[in-house]
């Protein structure tokens, strides 16, 4: 938790009995607080703490996380992640927090059919995560798919890596997302709009210095992956590219959302600020 620093701002960490809470008054008065980047499932390479629905509510509500779009973890190293996707809409509709983020392979045939079903279902993104499918991000087939999602209304998430390349198990090959990837990515079409997870200041300033601007506003980046302090990555990023360029992502379970939530309230944030990264920009981005 060395990421907090020692300047936490008083009260924005209660502790209730045993547990602490994330005091909700940090955030923008009557605001949302986003989460875009959640998982449910288990993961093939070490044990996590959580998986269940029921554990994301339990950290959603320590953490003043309103609403949280997820993920199918384990179905992400499936031959067709795409099976996933069943269990996704059916806690969504269990738990109104929850939105489902279905997966759609390039590879296989049923693709169109899963944005069909995706737009029809009302999810707010798809996800493609083409290297952990053994594809590469510059194939046809992926454009394809980006195109189309684009002209149905629905963001795709990538993710720039799951996990740290020091702690990844010797099996886990998938490489990661480049600047490159993500720069191609973005120009296949001008439909397309992205929302890019789990990326670091490197290649947030590759991307967004290397795209233009019409280009660069077609993509959001989640801070669960960029440093505060002491490096101040993400201090650096919102001063030079703008908070709009921004959305609110824990990595929960993968990551730790307190972790999240503290980088932000060590910011000097403008309340319009705030806002625009724990919800604004995300529903713009949808619209």
């Amino acid at each position: 938790m060395a990421e907090r620093g020692r300047d936490l701002p008083t009260g924005s960490v209660r502790v209730n009995g045993s547990t602490p809470t994330i005091d909700t008054a940090s955030r923008t008065p009557g605001g949302l607080r986003i989460d875009v980047n959640a998982w449910i499932g288990s993961y093939p390479y070490r044990r996590i703490a959580g998986g269940s629905p029921e554990f994301l509510l339990d950290e959603m509500r320590r953490n003043g996380i309103d609403r949280a779009w997820v993920s199918h973890l384990a179905a992400v190293f499936w031959r067709d992640p795409t099976e996933g996707n069943a269990e996704l809409y059916r806690v969504a509709e269990q738990h109104s927090q929850l939105a489902p983020v279905p997966a759609v392979h390039p590879g296989l045939a049923n693709w169109e059919a899963v944005l069909t079903e995706a737009r029809e279902r009302g999810a707010p993104a798809v996800r493609v995560d083409p290297l952990f499918y053994g594809i590469s991000p510059a194939d046809p087939a992926v454009v394809a798919v980006l195109r189309r999602a684009g002209q149905l209304g629905l963001p795709v998430m990538l993710a720039v890596r799951l996990e740290d390349g020091r702690q990844r198990h010797p099996n886990d090959g998938a490489g990661d997302l480049t600047p490159a990837h993500l720069r191609g990515l973005i120009r296949g079409d001008s439909s397309v709009r992205l929302i890019v997870t789990q990326a670091d200041r490197d290649c947030v300033e590759q991307v967004v210095f290397g795209a233009t601007p019409e280009e660069a506003d077609r993509m959001l980046w989640d801070v669960s992956g960029i440093w505060g302090p002491p490096f101040d990555d993400l201090a650096l990023l919102v001063g030079t590219i703008g908070a709009r360029r921004f959305c609110f992502g824990s990595g929960l379970p993968l990551r730790i959302a307190e972790a999240v939530v503290a980088r932000l309230d060590l910011l000097d944030l403008q309340p319009e600020e705030r806002f625009f990264i724990e919800r604004g920009n995300v529903e713009r981005l949808q619209s």
